[in-house]
């Protein structure tokens, strides 16, 4: 990805446009990459942002939550101390495939689930849940026996889980797999809370350019190289925060359970190679 041609310039005069005008939106990972800029994103358009994060820091948002989303008992008193009447979720916080397998799948999935259903109800009607998922996931009907038995795991058994499923780094698959597990529960969610109109939606980036982008690099190896030969350049934040931003609007109420790849083309790409449509 180094070398990478720069980005150009657009009017970003859309930011202004106040779609999120007096709405309460909790963004985890708030305080770096993806996480920071849909925050920032968020409260241009008119949001009241609770940031969520384990590292301190309080840009672009009127609240800030420090909190391990590994640990149970940490996103109890974090629900519990979470106001009423929000709006939207964007789960962004995440851990990259050098962490710790049973950290990256207890962090980016089952902590991810702990937080969500236990904030449903203090979700207005009408609220927004927008997961980070990545196109690492898109292998997920490969993964479906897993991701079953993810279903009912508790985020305090993320270790036994990772040991019993064989769920280790090697290749990135901590990685890999709670994304695949994160796209197919939020199609598994399409219509549970269709009766107060909450609806959750997921996007997957491709290589995106934040301080973890050197994590993958060095995991994947090979298989990093093979995408930054076919992309033009990795995304940036600012590439991801606005659909983000989008799906918490009020503008999609009619996106259901959808997983939204914003990759550069790559999902495309791996499709039309499956199915011999390459050109």
């Amino acid at each position: 990805m180094v070398g990478a041609p720069s980005l150009p310039c657009f009017d970003m005069s859309w930011e202004r446009a106040p779609l999120l005008k007096g709405k309460t939106i909790v963004v985890t990972g708030s305080a770096s990459g993806i996480g920071q800029e849909t925050a920032r994103v968020c409260s241009a358009m008119g949001a009241r942002v609770l940031g969520i994060d384990v590292t301190k820091r309080f840009d672009h948002v009127e609240e800030f939550y420090r909190a391990d989303l590994s640990d149970g008992a940490t996103i109890d008193a974090l629900i519990d101390v979470l106001p009423k009447g929000i709006d939207g979720i964007a789960n962004i916080a995440g851990l990259p495939p050098t962490a710790p397998a049973d950290k990256v799948v207890a962090v980016n999935l089952f902590g991810l689930k702990h937080l969500t259903l236990g904030l449903i109800p203090k979700l207005n009607d009408g609220a927004s849940i927008v997961n980070l998922a990545s196109l690492a996931g898109f292998g997920w009907p490969d993964a479906v026996h897993a991701i079953r038995a993810s279903e009912d795991v508790h985020v305090d058994d993320a270790a036994r889980f990772a040991v019993d499923h064989q769920i280790t780094n090697e290749g990135g698959r901590s990685y890999f797999f709670s994304k695949e597990a994160l796209i197919a529960w939020t199609m598994q969610n399409r219509w549970t809370w269709r009766d107060r109109g909450i609806r959750m939606n997921a996007v997957s980036p491709g290589p995106v350019d934040t301080p973890i982008l050197g994590d993958f690099l060095e995991t994947l190896g090979a298989r990093a190289e093979e995408d930054a030969r076919i992309m033009d350049r990795p995304g940036t934040p600012q590439d991801l925060a606005p659909i983000v931003a989008f799906l918490l609007s009020d503008m999609t109420t009619w996106i259901r359970g959808t997983n939204i790849p914003a990759d550069g083309g790559m999902s495309s790409n791996i499709l039309c190679e499956m199915h011999g449509l390459s050109s």
